[in-house]
């Protein structure tokens, strides 16, 4: 008997064996399996399923991570951040009354400590009684053996929204003993360079510039506070008096000052126009004469040679506030005394591209806080408010008051956040008559 041989059968009559092609002759034939019986609907959701997930790639890689919404196209990261914007923290220091109400800025300098040198996050202060100080923020005057400790105290939710313990505390800030002097009369203005070609440890650019208004006896005056050399804040010598120099005066009011990038030129806004001045030398020469009083001022670095007088936009009211973008290079924020703020393009004249409503303001000199990503804008009011809102959108995303007093200066701390407080700080410095204040996010 033949072998059997697998894949083949054996033919007795032609003595042979063939491959088997299909079913043997005679074998039962084994029903196939029936596919599955997919439903329209099912196929329809499938394709939807997979369609959404290509529309989110798509989205995701190359249209900015924009989502829709009954609002229309929205930037995710944006509205986050503007949703976040709506519920701040805001902490008051104490001892801190009358010194803050005129001007504020923020830096980091070199400091001489009992372990060396180090860098520290400093606030410089302005009142309209004259007083300039100096803050060291989140150490704590730990290596002082003076001076003043101030304490936050939370203004702003009062009510624990979230629960204990969510809350964290800014910190403290220090007045060293030798960080606070009188100037000849109100300090009307503090300003540094705000955007450096150069490294920010660069000595020859760590000069602040600070602006007296005058007095009835004597016009304002300008003067250049020193901080190339490391700050020693536990010495008994006032810090800012053996800083500071003067290296002009006017026979005027002086409102404002703004400086170059390499600050060797500043210009002065006064109440007789606007002059340009050599910071090395003292020499000023008047580019601008006016008639109403120059309250804000900024330094264009962009433009180089002589300046000639093109194109005027006119606010309702006496401007008080100027703030260039430096996202939108283009675009410029600007307050008015009539509590109008407007967002303007200097390629467009025929009037501003967006505004932003609910402000309260008719005779105040009141600042405009812009954040380092430049998506809110801030300012306070007349009616003791404070206000945020979407520089795009001119949405209003806060208005709350906190304080019994106008929320006059605004000065956002660096991108990098402060070094003394460890962590990245996303806030914002406010001063007014009450003192200081810091607006944190969670």
């Amino acid at each position: 008997m033949p072998k059997e041989l697998p894949g083949f059968f054996y033919d007795a009559e032609k003595n042979r064996y063939f491959p088997i092609k299909g079913p043997i002759p005679g074998s039962s034939k084994k029903r196939k399996s029936p596919s599955p019986i997919v439903s329209t609907k099912e196929r329809d959701k499938g394709k939807c399923m997979k369609s959404r997930s290509n529309k989110l790639l798509h989205v995701r890689e190359l249209c900015g991570k924009v989502i829709a919404s009954r609002k229309g196209k929205l930037n995710f990261q944006m509205e986050f951040l503007k949703k976040q914007a709506s519920y701040p923290q805001i902490w008051k220091y104490d001892g801190t009354q009358r010194i803050v109400n005129s001007a504020l800025e923020h830096l980091t300098v070199d400091q001489n400590t009992p372990e060396g040198l180090v860098q520290t996050d400093i606030l410089l202060t302005g009142g309209m009684n004259g007083s300039l100080c100096i803050f060291e923020v989140g150490k704590v005057g730990q290596e002082f053996n003076q001076g003043v400790k101030c304490l936050p105290d939370r203004v702003w939710p009062l009510k624990d929204r979230y629960g204990e313990g969510y809350y964290d505390s800014p910190g403290h800030v220090w007045r060293p003993r030798g960080a606070f002097v009188h100037m000849p009369s109100n300090i009307s203005c503090i300003k540094m360079s705000q955007k450096h070609p150069a490294p920010v440890s660069d000595a020859s650019l760590k000069h602040i510039l600070i602006t007296t208004l005058g007095a009835e006896s004597s016009g304002g005056t300008v003067n250049i506070l020193n901080l190339s050399e490391p700050l020693d804040l536990n010495s008994s010598i006032p810090t800012d008096r053996t800083r500071i120099s003067e290296i002009a005066s006017f026979e005027c009011t002086v409102w404002t000052a703004d400086c170059s990038h390499d600050q060797k030129q500043a210009v002065v806004g006064t109440n007789r126009g606007a002059a340009m001045l050599d910071i090395e030398t003292g020499v000023k020469s008047w580019v601008c004469r006016s008639k109403s009083d120059i309250f804000s001022i900024q330094f264009d670095n962009s433009i180089k040679g002589k300046m000639y007088h093109c194109n005027t936009i006119s606010m309702p009211s006496s401007v008080c506030c100027l703030a260039s973008l430096r996202l939108y290079d283009q675009c410029f924020l600007a307050s008015s005394m009539d509590g109008s703020i407007k967002l303007y393009d200097r390629r467009l004249m025929r009037g501003a591209i967006q505004s932003y409503e609910g402000n309260k303001n008719s005779h105040s000199r009141i600042q405009l806080g812009v954040d380092p990503s430049e998506i809110m804008v801030m300012s306070g009011g007349e009616d003791y408010h404070l206000r945020l809102w979407s520089i795009k959108s001119g949405e209003l995303l806060f208005d709350d008051k906190f304080m019994d007093s106008i929320p006059s200066v605004v000065r956002w701390p660096k991108t990098e956040g402060l070094l003394g407080m460890g962590k990245q700080i996303q806030g914002a410095w406010l001063g007014s008559e009450e003192g200081l204040f810091f607006m944190d996010w969670p």
